[in-house]
């Protein structure tokens, strides 16, 4: 493997209210919905495919969290490192859509190797996500 990512990674997601999901997804994280059936609904996650699928029983609880300057992690997560200008504009796009951030967007590691932009929020069936921007995109993997 020489560390290209092609049309790239398959993520399928729980959730238990498929139209939450469309409304979440679709109308507040704007992503383009592709096929679906009454049980899943495929997403495109910024050129990668990310599936919702229905599943009736209670969300699981975080496996826990992490400390992480100074917040609290939730573990599981999942996301995508955006431009810091695609960054902000989700996160704009997050509080005009009524969001409600885990940890608010905030610049971590400030000055430091890895310096970047992140926030964690959650869907409408609990699971956690990150988006991350770094100016410096070499820093992605600093130490």
């Amino acid at each position: 493997m020489n560390g290209t990512i092609r049309p790239g990674f398959h993520l399928a997601i729980p959730v238990d209210d498929l139209e939450r999901a469309r409304a979440f997804y679709g109308g507040v994280l704007g992503l383009a919905e592709g096929r679906s059936s009454d049980a899943w609904v495929d997403w495109n996650f910024y050129g990668h495919q990310m599936v919702t699928h229905v599943v009736p029983a209670a969300r699981q609880a975080d496996a826990g969290n992490n400390p992480v300057d100074g917040h609290d992690v939730p573990v599981p997560h999942f996301g995508l490192i955006l431009s810091v200008d695609d960054f902000h504009a989700l996160a704009d796009r997050l509080r005009s859509g009524g969001g409600e951030f885990v940890i608010e967007p905030y610049l971590r590691f400030a000055g430091e190797p890895g310096e970047q932009w992140t926030m964690f929020f959650r869907d409408p069936a609990g699971n956690a996500l990150e988006f991350k921007a770094f100016r410096d995109e070499s820093q992605i993997f600093a130490r």
